[in-house]
């Protein structure tokens, strides 16, 4: 069992903070399948978990609507309501835009670079799925951080990860999912020039299709 762990360019984590990103990636990549337990042990000495940060991270990830507590029974991953996921997109659709538009405004030049980079793998994707989600998670979270603004980065990470778990469990039936990723070429584009307009427009279609898929794949 193994999950990639991200943080902020730059940024060692914490004990806590790995704890998090670690329990995370293994629920929204469904190594840690919905309604399945989330136990202390083994899991804290397998991944090389402190119990104080687990516990810590499991309250987040509580809060997060990604795992719930029981008195007496444990913590269990939260089931996928599909039915959820128009309501999930219909906020994306008004904070996506946004945050485009933040980021094509404020991100520095070192911001900028990393954007770039990241415009190349989404120019040159494989077919594998774990290549494509990763990308595609690398490029949300960053353009979320470039925002400069850390609620706006925390509320859309929040529902930006309820998302991608759909996406995973729906991924095998969803056509054309490395095409989907690849549009965020032109998005990073937008926000490298600095074109607040066309990066809002593009984000908020890219929203939109990847709910539209969603639908026909259900």
């Amino acid at each position: 069992m193994c999950a990639a762990v991200n943080s902020r360019s730059g940024e060692q984590p914490s004990q806590a903070e790995r704890a998090y990103l670690t329990l995370r990636d293994l629920i929204l990549t469904l190594q840690l399948p919905p309604g399945s337990p989330v136990p202390e042990e083994p899991l804290t000495g397998e991944l090389g978990i402190g119990r104080t940060p687990f516990r810590e991270a499991v309250k987040r990830l509580e809060a997060e609507s990604l795992v719930a507590i029981y008195p007496r029974r444990g913590t269990f991953v939260t089931e996928v309501n599909i039915t959820d996921h128009a309501l999930i997109a219909d906020v994306r659709h008004r904070l996506e835009g946004h945050a485009a538009r933040r980021a094509a405004e404020r991100a520095t030049d070192a911001e900028r670079s990393e954007l770039d980079e990241l415009r190349a793998l989404a120019e040159d994707l494989d077919g594998e799925q774990a290549v494509i989600m990763d990308v595609d998670a690398r490029v949300h979270r960053t353009i979320y951080r470039c925002t400069h603004n850390r609620y706006l980065e925390t509320t859309l990470g929040h529902y930006y990860n309820l998302a991608l778990r759909i996406w995973h469990l729906f991924f095998d039936r969803l056509p054309n999912v490395a095409e989907h990723v690849e549009e965020h070429a032109e998005l990073l584009k937008a926000i490298i020039a600095a074109d607040a307009d066309r990066a809002d427009r593009i984000a908020v279609a890219h929203v939109d299709h990847f709910e539209k898929s969603i639908r026909q794949a259900i």
